[in-house]
């Protein structure tokens, strides 16, 4: 087995182990092999029960808090299994650092990533700490309230039943946000022409409550994705993208974002699409399986995001991927969501039906269905060469119409 980032050899026992245990006790459950070389040669230790308990006194000594741990030897190999699970009171540190698995690599963390496992470990939120603001100003959110609940005025009182007050009378990261004015990046907007490098408007929304940097980007979007229609006597506004999937994709930005990251959320504008980069990857627990059925809601602003259910801006939580997809039901394209360690993009395409495809594109269109296809099986339908029609495949791909799954050989299309 070759090593990867959960799985080490180890050819001799030394102290280098002691980083991948932190990393493990960190970010997920790994194991160590003793006894393997780099070429995956099992050669074995000698006097495998010895070298156990100075494993054992290795950790014990060396990583704080001592992490919860397994260690097996295979009496047929001398090979020993060390199997360290991800614990609940991070950070663990080895020499005061704490560690990560990078690929097949053990590498330090940053102080922005072990600033969030001391939040971890203390089961908080970054919008839950206290920040040094003592003289915010809530007007915006104190109009949003009126409106949506009915408020007088907004209050101390009513500050602290939105947790945007702590305990110790402060406020935290989430008052902040919400406040007229703070010092948080924001959301960058550039419409573009038929390239990047013709940036047709450009708009900046930060330094202010995220509130307001939601209505600026819903009017931004109005004034490219939506138009009036005059039939007879009736006027009626048309959207080229719902507008339902722009104000649920802006509002998961804002609430599931890595505030703790100085990066704007990005709104790339095209003729034919928007593109939205989140900040901070997926919330730690979630998969992206996961995350795009809706099965587990995992909040990164718990605070935030209650502010926002409760002004109605979003509904329930975990269910903001499938209004997005709802919104483009009656459309041949889709949404797509790509993810990183770092990011989230989301493209949401001009709705469009098949009539807008080629006639070479809507043959290899109509031969898919929702299981999936092979290249070489949907080639063998069309008729058509490996090569075009892996060509007219990624076309669909980029245009929403169509999903990719699986590697290598074991690759399928599908319609969305």
């Amino acid at each position: 087995m070759k090593e990867n980032k959960h799985f080490e050899v180890k050819e001799k026992l030394t102290n280098t182990f002691l980083k991948t245990v932190s990393a493990y006790a960190n970010y997920g459950e790994g194991i160590i092999q003793f006894g393997i070389t780099d070429n995956g040669d099992v050669i074995g230790i000698d006097d495998p029960d010895s070298v156990c308990l100075d494993i054992e006194n290795k950790i014990n000594d060396n990583i704080s808090p001592v992490p919860d741990y397994d260690i097996d030897v295979d009496k047929n190999t001398n090979v020993i299994t060390l199997k360290v699970k991800e614990g609940i009171f991070k950070p663990y540190l080895y020499k005061a650092k704490a560690y990560k698995r990078n690929d097949t690599a053990t590498v330090e963390v940053d102080r922005v990533e072990l600033s969030r496992l001391v939040l971890e470990g203390e089961n908080r939120s970054f919008d839950e700490i206290d920040t040094n603001g003592e003289s915010y100003k809530f007007n915006i959110l104190e109009e949003k309230l009126t409106k949506t609940l009915g408020i007088e005025a907004l209050n101390q009182d009513i500050l602290r039943t939105l947790g945007l007050i702590n305990k110790s009378g402060k406020y935290n990261n989430a008052g902040a946000l919400l406040a007229d004015e703070n010092k948080f990046m924001g959301i960058d907007c550039a419409r573009f022409g038929e390239s990047i490098d013709i940036i047709l408007d450009r708009e900046t929304f930060d330094g202010h409550s995220v509130l307001k940097m939601y209505d600026e980007a819903l009017t931004l979007y109005r004034k490219y994705y939506q138009y009036d229609e005059i039939k007879g006597a009736l006027r009626n506004t048309v959207e080229t993208i719902p507008e339902k999937a722009f104000r649920e994709t802006i509002a998961n930005a804002i609430v599931h974002r890595a505030w703790d990251i100085k990066s704007h959320i990005r709104v790339a504008m095209y003729a034919d699409r928007i593109e939205v980069y989140t900040p901070g990857g997926l919330p730690k627990g979630i998969t992206p399986d996961e995350y795009l059925n809706g099965q587990v809601s995992v909040l990164r602003n718990p605070v935030l995001a209650s502010v926002f259910f409760r002004l109605n801006i979003i509904e329930s939580f975990g269910t903001g991927i499938q209004r997005i997809n709802n919104a483009y039901k009656d459309s041949s394209v889709k949404p797509i969501h790509d993810f990183s360690e770092n990011a989230i993009k989301v493209t949401l395409p001009v709705i469009s039906t098949s009539d807008s495809l080629t006639d070479k594109e809507k043959q290899v269109f109509e031969t898919l269905n929702t299981l999936g296809k092979s290249s070489s099986q949907i080639a063998n339908e069309v008729g058509f060469g490996k090569n075009k029609t892996l060509d007219i495949l990624s076309n669909l791909e980029q245009m929403g119409y169509v999903t990719k799954k699986g590697n290598g050989r074991g690759t399928k299309y599908l319609k969305k």
